[in-house]
């Protein structure tokens, strides 16, 4: 339940900060709403993760991460923003360094 609660946290979040690109300087009132409420879903969604006992770090990476990678990929599809190789190595560095912190974790 942990992990799909962590799931709708990083979509709510992903949908936010794509509508914040789309709201156009908060001018535009649809993609406004849309970062409220899905700012609103991510962090209810990540507290009651928290509240099911995933540790904080673990959670917090795990939204940072695929969040991140998300939006990037976004970026490059929807704005046509920028993909070059360093980017890659970076978002690959980002997921590798969570799988990481999961691992490292199991492991206690």
């Amino acid at each position: 339940m942990a992990y799909l609660l962590l799931a709708l946290a990083i979509v709510g979040e992903v949908t936010a900060t794509v509508s914040l690109k789309l709201s156009d300087g908060f001018t535009r009132p649809l993609p406004v709403v849309a970062v409220v409420v899905g700012y609103l879903v991510a962090f209810a969604s990540l507290g009651f993760v928290l509240k099911l006992g995933m540790p904080l770090g673990i959670a917090y990476a795990i939204w940072c991460a695929f969040g991140i990678a998300a939006v990037a990929g976004i970026g490059v599809v929807l704005f046509k923003e920028p993909l070059n190789p360093t980017i890659v190595v970076g978002l690959v560095l980002v997921v590798a360094g969570v799988v990481a912190i999961e691992v490292g974790s199991a492991a206690d």
